[in-house]
């Protein structure tokens, strides 16, 4: 999207509200009000075909008679008159549209939508919406809205598919002092989207932190792009991950929501922080709007209570970032603001005793040390101490440090005067909680912020001893047949194209040329069944395994032939399959999917009972480099099997993590052409010997 058209519609010089009224209540009348009773500079001109003035502000029957130029229209008027209003906007030389409307594709009018996204397009204009509530911007100190007033100001910008979640958040964020500068409605995104305005608000220097509510994205793959480059932290709650809520996501915004597990790893691989519900949306947004991100894993806790220390040390292990202990030179630079009875290890516990001076001395040397890489501060309220008092000492103790690159969070538990003290915090840029908890996660967000910039800065360089030509050509030649699927010999070849570990397999159309390719491959040996009419081959007998010479060779051909006539006689034979019988080992499965949000997506999990029944897998968007596979291995909760688990040699890790970049490399490249996939099983050995595919599966897009 032009970012001049941006610039009309998030930082307008001029606004024509389109259906302004005088009637209070109405939308029309909240959008001018809101405008011309602000104290925005620029110019507003109310459209309102019967009256010569709304909220005592000049009015005109059209924007065509709007003597001076306009950057941003908003439109409010019904969804039927909307495509001729778009229409005379353009021919005024409006930029961008702020359609307010509902009634398009929310509620399944997705023709009138596109007409309208058609018209502002033909006159070179941006539209913002449908179906929203519009937008804010305290530093611009425009609401070009309906919503009652502006967000308490700040560094962050929120996108919102959500207009009342919108509306409410404006609300939320006095109560939970978490300032925004800009609020953004998306709505339907027929035209603008996340992708669009991340990219802007990344070079907003009003904005710290890119708040993000989505229920799904139009054109995935493009987000991931733009929030990979941006140099912000952007943290996101993705609602409709259950697959109810999946659908009333759709339903709701004309939006197609994908499963959770995707945009799990999709917005990992974008950078973005991801959000468990509202009230940890404001958390992380506080925390990534006023301090740096967490660049190393050791956190050292400081607190007045052992207690709270404890409950910091769970969460710290819950959330990833688990304490160390302190080295000895900074447990000696501690001791001194520290009585006997206390701890200096980590948490640091400064007791009861602990004032505003030994929180002064404790956090400045912790932060100075070169061993920490960011700070929790803890405070329990007891009649010994001011709160305030404590509060000011924190902060003293981070300017004299001197330290910028290193997060400061604050958790006080009280009363008034603690709810004082922690307002006072935030607005000198600490952002502070009322639980021990909930402060270790607005850490572990900043960690996970530098976590994720470090793999989204990894470059993925594609395998060469690769032959694509080859692949497309057996596609090519299943699709000639009408084929809608590969068979499991035509999968594998096309496996092998990219280099992918296949048992070795080949075709035997008569009982004497299974017994010479068995001799080739070497006993034991598998035989299976090869029909496209026989999907599961085992369930036909369709299967004989470890196979040791050539009778029992002739007499699993001769069997398998059999079995398949008995369970479908008219199916079409094309032969059978001689295998090599590849030895045990761990069992893995890969798998694809061509999502409708992200496109090529890859799955790994362990196999067998792991997939079928507890699901144990995870996701990657398509291409993923070797590393990024290896953080796949780790990810799954039977990861302890592959490392070695109770006194088993470690499997090959990584060769497996090439195994799954190279699937990734090819389901990519035929994106085009496979729907799914998946190898399973894939046999893991210990380190130093490798992978084996053992079967292999592509169903054709349609």
């Amino acid at each position: 999207m032009d970012f001049d058209v941006l610039n009309a519609l998030l930082r307008p010089r001029s606004v024509a509200v389109i259906g302004a009224s005088n009637t209070p209540g109405k939308i029309g009348y909240l959008a001018a009000k809101n405008l011309i009773e602000s104290d925005y500079a620029g110019h507003v001109y109310p459209i309102n075909p019967k009256g010569d003035e709304v909220l005592g502000v000049r009015a005109y029957p059209s924007v065509l008679d709007v003597p001076g130029e306009i950057d941003a229209a908003m439109v409010v008027v019904p969804a039927k008159f909307v495509p001729q209003v778009v229409e005379a906007c353009g021919k005024k030389g409006v930029r961008g549209l702020i359609v307010v409307a509902s009634g398009f594709s929310e509620i399944g009018l997705r023709d009138l939508e596109e007409e309208v996204v058609q018209i502002a397009h033909t006159y070179n204009m941006g539209l913002l919406g449908p179906n929203i509530v519009g937008v804010m911007s305290n530093s611009h100190h425009c609401n070009a809205s309906f919503a009652p007033f502006m967000p308490l100001p700040g560094r962050a910008a929120m996108i919102s598919q959500s207009g009342a979640l919108l509306i409410a958040m404006t609300v939320a964020s006095y109560t939970r002092h978490v300032g925004f500068d800009k609020m953004i409605s998306v709505g339907n995104m027929a035209d603008v989207n996340f992708a669009d305005l991340v990219s802007w608000l990344d070079q907003d220097d009003n904005i710290a932190c890119i708040t993000l509510y989505v229920e799904g994205f139009q054109n995935g793959r493009r987000f991931i792009e733009v929030a990979r480059r941006a140099s912000k932290p952007i943290v996101a709650l993705k609602a409709g991950v259950s697959a109810h809520g999946a659908a009333a996501a759709a339903s709701h915004t004309g939006s197609m929501a994908g499963s959770g597990k995707v945009y799990d790893a999709a917005l990992q691989q974008a950078g973005v922080v991801r959000a468990s519900g509202l009230n940890n949306l404001f958390d992380r947004t506080l925390a990534l709007s006023l301090q740096p991100p967490m660049l190393g894993d050791n956190l050292m806790v400081i607190s007045n209570g052992g207690g709270v220390g404890v409950l910091a040390t769970d969460a710290a292990e819950y959330y990833g970032i688990p304490l160390r202990f302190a080295p000895p030179d900074l447990q000696a630079e501690l001791q001194a603001s520290v009585p006997d009875f206390g701890s200096v290890k980590n948490p640091a516990d400064l007791t009861g005793m602990g004032g505003w001076p030994e929180y002064l001395e404790t956090v400045r040397h912790a932060l100075r040390h070169p061993w920490v890489h960011g700070v929790v501060v803890l405070f329990c309220e007891t009649q010994r101490n001011d709160p305030m008092d404590i509060a000011r000492a924190i902060k003293r103790a981070v300017d004299e440090s001197g330290v910028t690159d290193k997060p400061v969070i604050v958790s006080f538990i009280g009363g008034e005067k603690v709810e004082t003290a922690m307002q006072w915090l935030v607005e000198n840029g600490l952002p502070t909680y009322g639980a021990p908890d909930v402060a270790v996660d607005a850490i572990a967000a900043l960690r996970e912020y530098a976590r994720n910039c470090m793999s989204a800065m990894e470059t993925i360089v594609p395998y060469q001893d690769v032959d694509e030509t080859v692949a497309r050509a057996i596609i090519a030649e299943a699709r000639a047949k009408k084929s809608g699927a590969l068979t499991e010999f035509e999968a594998k070849q096309v496996f092998a194209a990219y280099g992918l570990p296949v048992a070795r397999t080949e075709l035997a159309r008569t009982e004497d040329e299974a017994v010479a390719l068995a001799a080739q491959i070497g006993y034991p040996v598998v035989l299976k069944i090869l029909s496209p009419d026989i999907l599961h081959k085992s369930d036909a007998g369709g299967v004989k395994v470890n196979l040791q010479d050539e009778t029992e060779v002739r007499d699993a051909y001769r069997a398998i032939l059999a079995n398949a006539a008995a369970y479908k006689a008219d199916a079409y034979i094309e032969g059978v399959l001689v295998q090599e019988m590849a030895p045990l080992g761990t069992e893995v499965i890969l798998g694809s999917v061509n999502d409708s949000t992200f496109g090529p997506t890859m799955m790994f999990g362990l196999g067998g009972i792991f997939v079928e029944i507890l699901k144990d897998v995870t996701f990657r968007v398509a291409p993923i480099s070797s590393d990024q596979a290896m953080k796949m291995l780790v990810d799954i909760k039977g990861a302890p099997l592959l490392a070695g688990a109770r006194g088993e040699s470690p499997r090959d890790r990584v060769a497996l993590a090439e195994v799954v970049s190279r699937y990734s490399q090819m389901i990519m490249a035929l994106g085009d052409e496979i729907a799914e996939s998946d190898a399973n099983p894939v046999l893991v050995y210990v380190e130093g010997k490798g992978v084996k595919i053992v079967d292999a599966r592509i169903i054709l897009s349609a």
